[in-house]
């Protein structure tokens, strides 16, 4: 139009900074100033707090092959089964705690992390029953006896872990919300330092063997957790949302999981996605150097996945919060101003993936034909990483908004309805093996990121969010 429409004294406020004399800074410059405070520890803390199960696999790893691959099969079960579901149902305290910290309700945020621990600890029961036949369930899923009960083994040792898991990712999410970033990075810091220490004295010291690389696991999580809640409790920045044990936290446990169980599958559905493929590259002719090579580019991706994934941490803090505080067009300015971030971060990434395509096989193999194979597949994953960070940060506008569920369906259908079978399709209609394996899921992030944009640019009415999330925050019900 010629002419503009007439703007709100909100978008007015947006346009021209905070109105306070001499602050003339751009609002986009301020909003990316805002996002990268909080993603920059918030990385950190993603990466720090990753290494501490991959410590632990490195220890076994001296132990043998077997004790090395049982551990490995362990951890990638437990991730499926356990980690992810915990971590998925954690994920609602992005939406619950950060529209209560903007609407100044500060109280509600120490309530809804009680409740979120209570409902986790619960949903740790059944899993913790089920990782007790796990090397039964394996020898059904036709494993190796022997992997198959080392594994059970293992991961038996593993549900302490599990137990102090779905606690310290709630109080990770409480203090999140409260854009209070900095001591998760410090206690994530602290814990991984201390773990190769854990290990050794019960993998060797107390002569645990592989065992004790397990409940290694579970001491640095409570160590974690018991920082954390220290934290919680001595902090004065947490005096107004932490203010003791209350009974509303066993109060509308039914509307909690309404919202906890569609983030659980949010998470799940891409987390499980990418496991599936290590299953069908065993499959493929030559598995031992087609599952290497996609063990190489997964590792890769995680890896690169870390910027992403702050951002995404970011992005929902500052979208719940702006609009528990009534501002829908701060909101929606985060949310357009973090898709140029991911982009940005994205594409630095995947040029740096191929630059470096023909010698980061070598990293991890000594094998020329690995090596080979690993900078044949860099080009894709390099086109991967950009979507893969776009759906990442759109996951967080997503949880911030409230709209897991809707965004649970879109996951569903792009990763076992486009995702899976168009890998499948790839690699044996086709014959391009990992590659099509890769690309197939490629297909699936695409879709989902589309998805996601979709939710978040033409299925959001923001003005609507604004009043659900007040709504939320002052009636304490979904």
């Amino acid at each position: 139009p010629i002419f503009p429409a007439k703007q709100t004294m909100e978008e007015q406020l947006l346009a021209t900074g905070t109105g306070k004399k001499g602050d003339d800074e751009s609002p986009v410059l301020s909003e990316v100033k805002k996002q990268l405070r909080l993603a920059g520890p918030l990385v950190v803390g993603c990466l720090l707090q990753n290494v501490v199960q991959m410590i632990s696999v490195m220890f076994v790893g001296h132990l043998g092959e077997l004790a090395l691959s049982a551990a490995s099969m362990a951890t990638s079960f437990a991730n499926v089964t356990g980690f992810s579901l915990l971590a998925g149902m954690a994920c609602s305290l992005d939406t619950l705690c950060g529209q209560a910290y903007g609407a100044g309700q500060h109280r509600m945020l120490g309530v809804y992390k009680q409740r979120a621990m209570l409902v986790l600890s619960l949903a740790s029961v059944p899993v913790a029953a089920l990782w007790a036949y796990t090397g039964r369930i394996l020898l059904l899923l036709g494993q190796d006896p022997e992997i198959a009960a080392g594994a059970g083994g293992y991961i038996r040792w593993m549900i302490p872990a599990l137990l102090a898991y779905g606690p310290l990712q709630c109080h990770v999410r409480f203090l999140q919300t409260q854009n209070v970033v900095v001591p998760v990075m410090l206690s994530s810091g602290a814990t991984a330092l201390n773990h190769p220490l854990v290990c050794w004295a019960l993998v060797h010291g107390l002569r645990m063997g592989s065992k004790g690389a397990a409940l290694a696991n579970a001491v640095s999580f409570l160590t974690n957790l018991s920082i954390l809640a220290l934290y919680v409790r001595l902090s004065p920045s947490c005096s107004r949302t932490w203010t003791g044990f209350s009974r509303d936290a066993f109060r509308g446990l039914a509307g909690f999981l309404k919202l906890a169980v569609p983030s659980a599958l949010m998470v799940c559905m891409e987390w499980w996605s990418f496991e599936l493929l290590v299953l069908l590259s065993g499959l493929l002719p030559n598995p031992k150097l087609e599952t290497a090579v996609l063990s190489i580019c997964l590792n890769t991706n995680s890896l690169a996945f870390m910027a992403p994934l702050g951002l995404g941490g970011a992005i929902s803090t500052r979208v719940s919060n702006e609009l528990g505080a009534g501002r829908p067009a701060a909101a929606r300015l985060a949310a357009r101003v973090v898709m140029l971030l991911a982009l940005a971060v994205g594409a630095s990434e995947g040029l740096v993936m191929l630059l470096v395509r023909d010698v980061w096989g070598y990293a991890y193999s000594n094998e020329a034909e690995v090596a080979a194979y690993v900078a044949r597949m860099m080009p894709i994953l390099a086109m991967s990483v950009v979507f893969d960070g776009l759906q990442c940060v759109l996951s967080g506008v997503v949880r911030g908004c409230g709209q897991q569920k809707m965004a649970a369906f879109g996951n569903l259908g792009a990763y076992y309805l486009v995702g899976i079978p168009a890998a499948f399709f790839f690699a044996f209609v086709f014959h391009l093996g990992g590659m099509g394996l890769w690309f197939g899921i490629w297909c699936g992030l695409v879709v989902q990121m589309l998805s996601l944009l979709a939710i978040s640019e033409c299925a959001t009415d923001w003005d609507k969010e604004a009043v659900k999330a007040k709504d939320r925050a002052f009636t304490s019900s979904l």
